[in-house]
């Protein structure tokens, strides 16, 4: 049987012109509409602005935070005994003879540190996060980013992705997160300290947070910042802390300072 006789709405066309309306190519198109475009970027898909200047709230750990707690005082960290260890020995004078005044502004304690964030865009898919303390700077790399082989520094190599509302249990200020979470994944970390007073994470140690910003009726805006560290080298089990900053409308107050030791 014919191809004409099959279709009675091709029985007055030319062959030719039949044969091309029934291009699987065109009957796909015409079923699936135009080829997707590229994916949005990072900027683009944000369910929050977290950028702008924020300011710490040390409304918990205020004596682990706002001054250097002596040698040995490392309660409510899980620390193993290898951990306990490795704190007993800490030596402030021998760290700033090596150099080494930022083991405390490392990524896996940074965000505690008292102080001010300033959080822009690098790129359309590099969150750029930078502390007066210290002078830090981390990167936050979205999409198919790969980390370096080894010591990325002291901030490591981070990999970011939004996290839909709803998406884990990341409470805070104000209710649950209206538009969701930043969820970033830091690795490739050189060894460094959860506290000033020489606590240990190892260089193997990862380090995954949450970023949520919460807004108020009364227009104020916070940033929690949940963070766990897991560190089989020095923690028994996770380290869970979280941190909390206030929205300030400008740098007027932006104020960068060295690391220091002690």
């Amino acid at each position: 049987m014919s191809t004409r006789s099959l279709i009675p709405g091709l029985l007055l066309l030319p062959p030719v012109f039949a044969a091309f309306l029934l291009s699987p190519s065109l009957v796909a198109q015409g079923r699936g509409g135009p080829p997707p475009g590229p994916p949005p970027t990072a900027k683009a898909a944000a369910p929050e602005d977290l950028t702008g200047y924020w300011v710490s709230l040390v409304t918990e750990d205020w004596r682990y935070r706002m001054v250097t707690p002596p040698k040995g005082d490392y309660a409510s960290v899980p620390l193993n005994p290898e951990g306990r260890r490795v704190a007993d020995m800490w030596d402030p004078a021998k760290d700033e003879a090596a150099g080494l005044q930022c083991k405390s502004y490392g990524a896996a304690a940074l965000m505690r540190v008292p102080g001010r964030v300033h959080i822009t865009w690098a790129d359309d898919n590099t969150l750029k996060v930078e502390t007066d303390a210290g002078t830090q700077t981390r990167l936050f790399h979205f999409g198919n980013a790969q980390p370096p082989s080894g010591d990325a520094g002291w901030q490591g190599y981070s990999v970011a992705t939004w996290e839909p509302a709803g998406a884990g249990g990341r409470g805070g200020r104000g209710g649950p997160p209206r538009g969701g979470s930043l969820k970033v994944v830091t690795t490739h970390m050189r060894q460094g300290y959860l506290r000033k007073n020489g606590v240990p994470y190892s260089a193997n140690a990862v380090l995954t947070e949450y970023y949520t910003r919460t807004n108020e009726d009364d227009g104020t805006s916070y940033l929690i910042i949940t963070t766990l560290v897991e560190d089989p080298q020095y923690l028994q089990q996770t380290f869970v802390t979280s941190t909390h900053f206030k929205m300030e409308p400008n740098g007027a107050k932006w104020s960068p300072s060295p690391c220091t030791a002690k």
